[in-house]
């Protein structure tokens, strides 16, 4: 009897891990998908780059505000049912951004877009944590990885129908019907709040001094720099290529794949170098590996020298956000909803305010000197790196304190 449960445990255990990885290759798809397809929506509805500007930043919008509220509502009720809402929500809203006829309505459905990502950014990292905690091992990597791949597969479709001449209404109509099936297939095997109901009856009373806790406040600086890294990779690298290096729109998003394919070979690997280096042997390398991989592409102009430094970002910057996120869970046991949010959030802010302030910079100074902060902020990064070890310290010592209140 006693097999049989331990077997259903970890079939169980197995199929929401399987379940998990879908939500985080889904999210990269249609992320990618609404990316690669943003320029013909731009340009059925003849918007100049500031209108477009302005509809992005719905999304921004959306996006942080969701982040926090779907971070406290999981504290208290789980967060299976936001994952799934927030899921099926990018998916609907997808075709919505394609059918949009002016811009308010693009605006108002990036909005609802930004919102969705924001919500499932959050609360599939909850899901990731609670996944990896049955596991007793290392395997968030592994959920982001799937995530990088899903935006590999989706940007690569993407640039094929475009090349074909496909309207973005047909891509993502299709993308909608594939994603809210597998999706809502995939939801029934996510971790219910019921296994965390002792947690959550005390996280009103540790959210606040967690909040304010120095540990948080390091982690949320590791989350800034690392997604501010990236969000710089994502727009600018490729960019810096054609327009600086002069490389041509071939080898441009070259280096912008060399980037992303790094990226998921990194994370795929994640898990096993955290298993025999520790978490901050490998925050402290990885982001030391990417200042070196973007000096390198700033310093020399010879693009073989380039595209090699954009491969070594690609993998410094792999490993420390999703790092961060499992350190966060272990820490905030109490409270992981409301403190995965404020992190996630700080990390989101980082990748979205940061190429902007990149591309002023650049405007006065060229892109070469406006990258050159990138480096100091993964240096940041690996100096703060020992805050990791700290955490998953205090993190144990609260788990035993919580499993001593318990009754025998």
């Amino acid at each position: 009897m006693t097999s049989n449960s331990q077997r259903e445990e970890r079939r169980r255990l197995c199929l929401a891990r399987i379940a998990v990885s879908i939500f985080f290759f889904f999210n990269g798809v249609i992320a990618a998908t609404f990316s690669t397809r943003l320029p013909a929506v731009q340009m059925r509805l003849l918007l100049p780059p500031g209108q477009l500007g302005l509809a992005l930043l719905g999304c921004t919008i959306g996006g942080l505000l969701a982040m926090n509220i779907a971070g406290r509502v999981s504290s208290h009720s789980g967060s299976k049912v936001i994952t799934t809402f927030a899921a099926l929500s990018m998916c609907i809203t997808l075709p919505l951004i394609a059918l949009a006829p002016t811009l308010p309505f693009l605006l108002l459905a990036l909005v609802f877009f930004g919102a969705g990502s924001g919500a499932m950014d959050v609360t599939m990292n909850l899901q990731g944590t609670d996944v990896e905690r049955a596991y007793g091992r290392s395997i968030m990597n592994s959920f982001h990885a799937y995530f990088s791949v899903g935006s590999l597969v989706g940007a690569s479709l993407g640039s094929i129908l475009a090349t074909l001449d496909v309207k973005p209404e047909p891509h993502f109509f299709a993308i909608t019907v594939v994603g809210c099936v597998v999706l809502a297939w995939s939801s029934r095997f996510l971790f219910s709040s019921k296994q965390e109901e002792t947690a959550q009856k005390q996280s009103t009373q540790k959210t606040r001094s967690l909040q304010i806790s120095p540990t948080l406040m390091v982690l949320r600086v590791i989350a800034f720099c690392s997604l501010l890294s990236v969000g710089a990779m994502f727009d600018w690298s490729a960019v810096y290529l054609s327009g600086t290096l002069h490389t041509g729109s071939g080898l441009a998003a070259a280096g912008f794949t060399v980037f992303l394919a790094c990226m998921a070979v990194g994370r795929s690997v994640g898990d096993a170098l955290v298993t025999h280096f520790g978490t901050t042997v490998l925050v402290r390398t990885s982001c030391s590996i990417a200042a070196i991989g973007l000096a390198l592409a700033l310093m020399f102009a010879w693009t073989p020298i380039v595209l090699f430094g954009l491969g070594l970002v690609g993998i410094g910057l792999s490993i420390p956000f999703p790092l961060v996120l499992s350190t966060t869970g272990r820490l905030a046991r109490q409270a992981r909803g409301s403190a995965l949010a404020t992190v996630t959030t700080w990390g989101y802010v980082g990748m979205i305010a940061g190429p902007p302030m990149i591309g002023f910079i650049a405007d006065q100074v060229g892109m070469r000197l406006a990258l050159a902060p990138v480096v100091f902020l993964c240096v940041l990064a690996a100096l703060c790196a020992p805050v990791t070890s700290t955490a998953v310290v205090k993190g144990m010592r609260d788990a035993r304190k919580i499993l001593d209140q318990l009754p025998p």
